[in-house]
């Protein structure tokens, strides 16, 4: 901070004691300071210039009353409106206040169901405490994290969101929060146990009878240390043991097993997802290989990132060889695996190869240059959950689209029907915002999706690609065709623009209609194009 950052909360704190000093008892006065300070250093200097010193006070004092008293082991959450003539002071905002146990991703995953509630977050203020309680919670005790030994360690979260009035909203929020901050509790209090368990499911493969492919036994097995190697954060974990019972496969859940955001109920004992999938789907469950079954679960993610978390099914092996269980592990990649090379993460690195090989394009070669870049920005998701056939498939048809200015799609069905991950490519000068929503309800009318999910890529090329994943029903997606929907897409990405350079090159001739394309067409005004159809331009042009 420069000097002036420093002068304007010197001033502002000397205000807050000045109004707060008469409201606390004297033995709370020197925390409450110490607080406000911490509070403070987080204050965008903007922010703090523009709130006055009555509801800076104001805030602070609520935050720090509503932590006097929480039990242990458990949040306290609240929402409030405040307002001059109830509280004191005011904000144009609603507040929300967190006391809890410090522990990793509170801010993110608050803040992630704080977005999912269709919520703005206007600005948070997180400060970390050592403190001191009784055995009824009280607080005791309010010191610097670096001042206080081995004192426990409390998050302190205000943050201002948009305005609730609505009673119902407003609990919602609560509740979702408070939902959210038990999953955070749950996976970070059964981190360990959870590496432990994938720490034993890497152990068993090393026992797998040879008449399970022992290359593929293999590359799993890196592929497991790969992610016990900081490269995918445990949320969950279950067991599962593979049964049948009349005639019919069923996943029976191991007792006691569940961890993390998978802590079982006491009435669960099937994985109620299994039961629906269509009949390939379960057979795939008995077939000995693939060794790990890796895909997106039906579970949102509420904890750090949003989206669905990713599922990694280790099957389990009797001395036979037969598939007798599954080891279920939830959780999401971290940012180290998304940026790692292909070539350096197990289970792509071979379909890589594979892939090169397949194509057999000479080394050095421009196409085989360019099948190394296509496959290096591939997401990495499609690259884990796509087969040897689907990623070649796929691959060999963006190589064929190089940078000609046309859409593509390119569709790959999640074998338990939980999604279709859709790659779209569009001329990068047609994507914009409108041409993303058209398509995305396009697909989700095509696959009767329930939601969808999109990322872009915008490269130095002439495409950008858009990636959807359309979640979908088990048993329930409808028939559809790829180049069919190809080309209702196509048509939805035609701008006026290009229906006039096509209208042109039809009327007089694709040289001497693409010149006047170029020469009239950045000169034809907006409200034109609104009024006239592209083909009937033509005879103005």
């Amino acid at each position: 901070m420069d000097a002036a950052s420093d002068a304007l909360r010197a001033e502002r704190l000397s205000q807050i004691e000045a109004i707060a000093a008469p409201r606390l008892a004297s033995d709370k006065q020197a925390p409450f300071m110490l607080f406000a300070a911490d509070c403070l250093a987080q204050f965008d200097d903007d922010d703090l210039a523009a709130t006055p010193a009555e509801d800076a006070a104001g805030a602070l004092l609520s935050h720090w009353q509503f932590g006097q008293q929480r039990a242990a082991g458990s949040p306290r959450v609240r929402l409030i409106n405040p307002n001059v003539g109830e509280d004191g002071w005011a904000s144009r905002h609603s507040v929300l206040e967190i006391v809890n146990d410090d522990m990793p991703f509170l801010v993110d995953s608050t803040t992630v169901e704080v977005n999912r509630q269709g919520l703005s977050l206007h600005a948070i203020v997180h400060p970390i405490f050592a403190v001191q309680r009784d055995a009824a919670g009280q607080l005791l005790r309010l010191a610097r994290v670096d001042e206080a030994g081995e004192l426990p360690r409390e998050s302190w979260m205000q943050i201002q969101i948009d305005r609730i009035v609505e009673v119902e909203r407003r609990q919602a929020l609560v509740q979702g929060i408070e939902t959210v901050l038990a999953d955070v509790r749950a996976a970070v209090s059964d981190w360990r146990a959870m590496l432990g368990r994938l720490t034993d499911a890497i152990e068993e493969l090393a026992h797998v009878p040879p008449s399970v492919d022992p290359v593929a036994v293999a590359e799993s097995r890196e592929f497991l240390e790969w992610l016990a190697d900081e490269h995918f954060t445990l949320q969950g974990y279950r067991q599962h043991e593979l049964k049948s019972e009349q005639g019919e496969d069923v996943l029976q859940l191991l007792p006691g097993s569940g961890l993390g955001v998978l802590r079982e109920s006491d009435e669960e004992r099937r994985s109620a997802s299994f039961s629906v999938l269509p009949r390939e789907a379960k057979q795939l469950a008995r077939a000995p290989l693939p060794v790990l079954v890796v895909t997106k679960a039906n579970k949102r993610s509420t904890v750090h990132r949003p989206g669905y978390t990713d599922y990694i099914g280790v099957k389990r092996y009797n001395a036979e060889g037969r598939v007798v269980g599954e080891h279920r592990f939830l959780g999401l990649y971290t940012s180290s695996a998304y940026m790692a090379r292909v070539g350096e993460m197990p289970l792509v690195r071979g379909k890589v190869q594979a892939i090169e090989a397949r194509a057999g394009f000479p080394k050095g070669g421009h196409r085989a240059k360019a099948l190394a870049h296509i496959l290096e920005t591939y997401p990495r998701d499609e690259l884990l959950q796509s087969t040897d056939d689907e990623l070649f498939d796929t691959a060999m048809g963006i190589l064929a689209l190089g940078d000609r200015q046309r859409l593509r799609l390119f569709l790959r069905r999640d074998p338990f029907d939980r999604f279709i991950s859709c790659l779209v490519y569009v001329p990068r000068e047609s994507f914009g915002t409108e041409l993303r929503v058209r398509i995305h309800d396009i697909l989700m009318a095509a696959f009767a999706g329930s939601s969808a999910e999109f990322e872009v890529m915008l490269g130095e090329a002439g495409l950008a690609r858009i990636h959807f994943y359309v979640r979908t029903t088990p048993g329930r997606i409808p028939p559809y065709e790829r180049k069919d929907l190809e080309a209702k897409l196509a048509a939805a990405a035609r701008r006026w623009s290009d229906l006039l350079r096509d209208a042109l090159a039809d009327s007089e001739g694709e040289a001497r209609g693409l010149g006047l394309f170029k020469a009239w067409e950045g000169a034809i005004p907006a409200d034109y194009r609104a009024r006239v159809p592209a083909r009937a331009a033509v005879a103005d042009v």
